[in-house]
């Protein structure tokens, strides 16, 4: 019987090569070259875009409160808010409610450290809800990172934020300009006013000159010159030009009643604009009739003026009037314990017997 002959030569080879694994072939040196240059380019572009958008300001940081310098400029305001003020309660709320939405303004003063150049009512609300409830969300602010070129373009842009988001009052636009002015940022207040207020008006840029003759005199010493009116105070200024005293007596004023709130400081103000502008008393004089007077009718009408002494500050808050027969107290220090000392006084008087 014939043996049967056994497959082999070309199809053994091909079904041997079919069964066996194949190993991919290695890439060439020059494209892994090329592949891993393209990733660094990509870095690298990355890198100078984010660090291109952190200098000109359009990158958000989130930085803690505690390295953010409120003093790295004199503040254009007094107070960031009170609870007392009803638009800094509404900005709690919303920052409660909802976060920060809206980034403040820094520079880096290095050491890790950030100087305030506008935000300080939104990072004065995060810092009390942060020590009112211990939330880590109150714990960091968001803020823009700026690079002013000079400490005036720093204090416009502070001005600018604070007169778009919330206007100053008159008085705390003088404030400002002056404080600028004692920190060398320009050479006197006109030059102020005209870089810190370049869009407004000229008729705006005067009412804030007359309010810096006010702010001379009184200082820091007003304790809400966000609640100043611009009417009360140009009363106010045009009262203080027309009497050289004037000063000095509504300064006194101030310091003495140290009014508590708002209301009190205002109607203090209201009080010396009607005391100053208010007509010295001026009552006709009462025409003789005996033979050695002239006739009504020939005989010159007669003013019985009162010297100035009739109306004066005897002591700080206290204003003597004399009109004809009688004298007048007035003045924030009037009330009733001035009277009862008044009374006493008064009583221990009479009674004391002449010698």
């Amino acid at each position: 019987m014939a043996k049967r002959k056994r497959l082999g030569g070309p199809l053994q080879d091909y079904l041997a090569t079919s069964q066996t694994t194949t190993t991919p072939a290695a890439s060439a040196p020059i494209a892994r070259v090329a592949g891993e240059t393209s990733v660094n380019a990509a870095f690298e572009e990355v890198s100078r875009e984010l660090s291109s958008a952190r200098s000109e300001g359009r990158l958000v940081l989130r930085l803690p409160l505690d390295r953010i310098e409120v003093a790295w400029l004199m503040r254009d305001r007094t107070h960031p808010g009170t609870e007392e003020d009803p638009d800094f309660t509404a900005l709690l709320d919303s920052l409660r409610r909802n976060g920060q939405r809206s980034p403040i303004e820094v520079v880096d003063i290095g050491e890790g450290r950030y100087g305030l150049i506008s935000g300080w009512r939104r990072l004065t609300a995060l810092r009390r809800l942060h020590e009112e409830s211990g939330e880590a969300r109150f714990g960091t602010v968001l803020a823009f990172l700026r690079q002013p070129a000079s400490s005036e373009e720093a204090y416009v842009a502070m001005v600018e934020e604070n007169e778009i988001r919330l206007g100053l009052s008159f008085y705390e636009r003088a404030r400002i300009a002056a404080k600028s002015v004692e920190a060398g940022v320009y050479p006197d207040t006109k030059a102020a006013l005209r870089s810190l207020f370049a869009s407004a008006s000229r008729a705006k840029r005067s009412k804030i000159g007359s309010f810096l003759t006010l702010y001379r005199v009184l200082g820091d010493a007003v304790r809400f010159p966000q609640a100043l009116t611009e009417r009360l105070g140009l009363s106010l200024a045009k009262a203080l030009e027309a009497d050289e005293g004037g000063a000095a007596r509504l300064r006194a004023r101030l310091e003495t009643a140290s009014p508590a709130t708002a209301e009190q400081e205002q109607s203090l103000f209201s009080g010396f604009v009607e005391t100053e502008s208010a007509p010295s008393p001026d009552p006709l004089a009462k025409v003789g009739t005996g033979p050695e007077k002239q006739s009504s009718a020939t005989q010159p009408i007669q003013r019985k003026s009162v010297s100035a002494s009739a109306k004066h500050e005897v002591c700080p808050g206290v204003f003597l009037t004399q009109k004809e027969d009688r004298l007048e107290l007035s003045g924030p220090a009037v009330g009733a314990d001035l009277r009862t000392r008044l009374e006493a006084w008064l009583r221990a008087g009479s009674q004391t017997k002449p010698q």
